[in-house]
């Protein structure tokens, strides 16, 4: 029986300790000089936004995966990194690593503002009409800022590079046991099944309240996929 325990921090490859250092020190900053009585808001300027919203930045399609809302979110996503990419890196190098990082990270963005901009299709057009006609009745105006709430919501974590990280291990190491919380053996195909299943089924239905970007997540696991697929079929660094 194949078994996969995470590594310690000495044995690192230096892709992942980079990549864990420059997000904790990210969230040090906007945990330190952020906030809603701050003049700087890390958010609005680094976190992914709607493509709809004046908020948005070609470059947020980067720097919104070293953005975290909270501690937990962060050491999801980083013991995660930890625990699947080092061996990943291990095996492709550091240049091969980084590159399927940012391209799941950005790919998982893609398909987020893509779905996004599909659910808010018919919202945007009202929303223009609106302007043009320059409607300022009470329920016009009530839309108008709901629209505005909606596609200024900021989208921000490392979870769609994650993803897609996970589905390479699992794709390359379906049978490795992977221990749950440490204790709880379970085979890496299985664990990727029933995690992705579980994040399409809540992508799938859009269910008011929730504040995680699960297209995010399912765009990175199909982005990794894809990429790991193509490489290994054509024999690269493996």
């Amino acid at each position: 029986m194949t078994q996969f325990r995470p590594t310690g921090y000495s044995s690192l490859p230096t892709i992942i300790k980079n990549l864990l250092i420059i997000n904790g020190l990210v969230f040090f900053a906007q945990k330190t000089f952020g906030g809603q009585y701050s003049s700087f808001n890390f958010e609005d300027i680094f976190a992914l936004h709607a493509f709809q919203s004046d908020l948005f930045r070609p470059w947020q399609l980067i720097t919104h995966m070293f953005l975290h809302g909270d501690f937990g979110h962060i050491f999801g996503n980083m013991l995660a990194l930890w625990m699947f990419g080092s061996i990943l890196e291990n095996i492709w190098g550091p240049k091969q690593f980084l590159l399927f990082y940012f391209l799941c990270g950005v790919g998982a963005a893609m398909i987020h503002l893509g779905i996004l901009s599909f659910e808010l299709m018919d919202a945007t057009k009202y929303y223009h009409q609106l302007i043009l006609s320059g409607a300022h009745s009470a329920d016009a105006t009530d839309f108008l800022n709901i629209y505005k709430a909606k596609v200024d919501v900021a989208t921000l974590g490392a979870s769609g590079a994650v993803f897609g990280i996970l589905i390479a291990f699992v794709y390359l190491f379906p049978n490795t046991y992977i221990y749950i919380y440490f204790f709880i053996p379970m085979k890496a195909k299985w664990l990727g099944i029933l995690y992705f299943s579980y994040e399409l089924f809540f992508a799938l239905r859009n269910s008011a309240g929730d504040n995680v970007a699960r297209w995010a997540h399912v765009g990175g696991a199909i982005v990794g996929f894809i990429l790991v697929y193509i490489w290994k079929k054509n024999n690269r660094r493996f």
